[in-house]
């Protein structure tokens, strides 16, 4: 089949080499505009940009899909299937309805469950002990699509939501080319969604990573994991913003958000059930470090408060 390919993070860029390297012909890559990054501002390629230029594929980077003038160019290219992978956009309903196959999109959870911007990272912070991924036919509505292939996969334990990533997309590049195998066979058979079980997974800010103390430990645990990478899980301390990229629980009392124990593996944090041993931290202003060793250069004790400022017992 000849494919046109829509998506712009690395999660998308197994999705777009598999297809580049099978038997189907990859027409061409949507996806977004370049963006300015760092001090310099510079514009930088989207990685799927790279991945296409490596392969030889044509990149369009259209400010406005919904144009005339696009609408043209994609039945100049006459796709037989539109693949979208994290493209960042919603589909116009006459690029839905340009190719004949329609338009197939991969999205990182089991359907229903989890529709929205940020699937994965909900499902970790959630505590979820499973995930997987989705091909569905792509309609009008936020991945209320048809159901056409899924695939189950495990969440680790200890497992971050920029780890899970990096396994879905694989994943998820493996069931997109089974997808279009079948499609150009006619052998799948779409199923409709059940609304009853569906839920949502909208789009991160940097509010989500605040900590909550008078949550459990384990809940906030899985907070960490799941904002990691980004927003990253966060509280204060000492006035200043503390990002924690890992955690465990363990044995503890105090009032939430009290430092019960300050040790050579850690910081013991008091939530409103059990409590929090941060590993690996963050200070505003500085690099990424053991907590331990943050604890002891900072002269942490016990009594002294993370999160709302508070009354200290030091």
């Amino acid at each position: 089949m000849k494919i046109l390919f829509a998506g712009t993070p690395q999660f998308a860029v197994p999705s777009l080499l598999g297809l580049c390297d099978s038997r189907h012909e990859v027409v061409g890559l949507l996806t977004r505009e370049d963006k300015p990054r760092g001090r310099s501002a510079e514009p930088v390629w989207p990685e799927t940009k790279t991945a296409a230029a490596s392969r030889g594929v044509a990149v369009f980077q259209p400010e406005d899909i919904t144009t005339l003038r696009f609408e043209s160019l994609v039945r100049e290219l006459r796709p037989d299937l539109i693949a979208v992978v994290a493209y960042g956009k919603m589909f116009p309903p006459a690029l839905l309805e340009a190719p004949p196959a329609g338009c197939v999109n991969v999205h990182a959870s089991l359907l229903p469950a989890y529709r929205g911007a940020a699937p994965v990272h909900w499902a970790v912070a959630g505590g979820e002990r499973e995930t997987g991924v989705t091909t569905m036919l792509m309609d009008e509505g936020m991945d209320t699509g048809d159901i056409l292939l899924a695939k189950k996969v495990r969440i680790g334990e200890e497992e971050t939501a920029g780890e899970l990533s990096r396994r879905l997309s694989v994943e998820g590049a493996r069931l997109l080319l089974e997808t279009a195998d079948l499609m150009e066979k006619g052998g799948i058979s779409p199923r409709r969604q059940d609304e009853r079980f569906a839920t949502y997974a909208p789009r991160l800010s940097r509010s989500d990573g605040k900590i909550d103390w008078t949550r459990d430990a384990p809940e906030i645990r899985n907070l960490v994991r799941g904002m990691n990478p980004w927003p990253c899980a966060h509280t204060t301390l000492r006035g200043k913003t503390l990002k924690i990229f890992r955690a465990e629980t363990v044995s503890g009392k105090g009032e939430p958000g009290e430092i019960v124990a300050v040790g050579k593996n850690g910081l013991d944090i008091a939530a409103g059930g059990g409590a929090l041993r941060l590993l690996s931290v963050q200070p505003e202003g500085g690099r990424r470090m053991d907590a331990g060793e943050f604890a002891r250069g900072r002269n942490l004790a016990k009594g002294q408060f993370a999160g709302e400022p508070r009354r200290s017992k030091s």
